[in-house]
């Protein structure tokens, strides 16, 4: 094989290494199968750059095109597609067992705001002193929430119990 590539990707003008290429111009038309050497004076004259499109063919696709701007559309189409792309957070909300019916329309309205981000929910319920005897309220208190946000959120982790908290992780649907 040749010396090492300079660049990733296609092999331009002089790093291609076939001996006959098939040639497709600046307008996207074939012009056949031509020995190398005349297909870089075509693309000297177009004052465009020769790009191996197909390099694995018998006979290896070449274009004649800008090459610097073909980069500058990829890296262009690449950072769109990154923009596109949303990451989901977890998003935590803590509550207790007995909390105000006021206290808890704050934090469904909250998590609701989380849900139409597309963010998953963590609910906390955290249980204090004697709170851990009665962990049927929590139990209830969590089920509250989850029948609350049915139509939006769907439970991705049951309500579990881990020493003195109560955790339940709901992502949107």
């Amino acid at each position: 094989m040749g010396g090492p590539q300079k660049t990733a990707g296609p092999r331009i003008n002089d790093d291609i290494r076939a001996a006959k290429v098939l040639l497709i111009d600046e307008n996207g038309e074939k012009q056949g199968v031509m020995p190398l050497s005349a297909a870089l004076d075509a693309a000297r004259e177009a004052s465009m750059d020769l790009v191996e499109v197909s390099p694995n063919q018998e006979v290896p696709v070449v274009k004649i095109l800008d090459y610097g701007k073909l980069r500058f559309e990829e890296r262009k189409k690449k950072a769109a597609a990154k923009k596109k792309q949303k990451s989901s957070e977890l998003k935590e909300i803590k509550m207790r067992p007995n909390i105000d019916v006021h206290d808890y329309g704050v934090k469904s309205k909250a998590m609701a705001r989380f849900f139409e981000a597309g963010d998953k929910v963590k609910v906390t319920l955290r249980f204090r002193g004697r709170e851990m005897a009665h962990q049927h309220l929590g139990m209830e208190l969590l089920q509250r929430v989850k029948e609350d946000f049915d139509e939006v959120a769907k439970v991705e982790l049951e309500p579990k119990l881990e020493g003195r908290q109560m955790t339940m992780v709901l992502a949107p649907r």
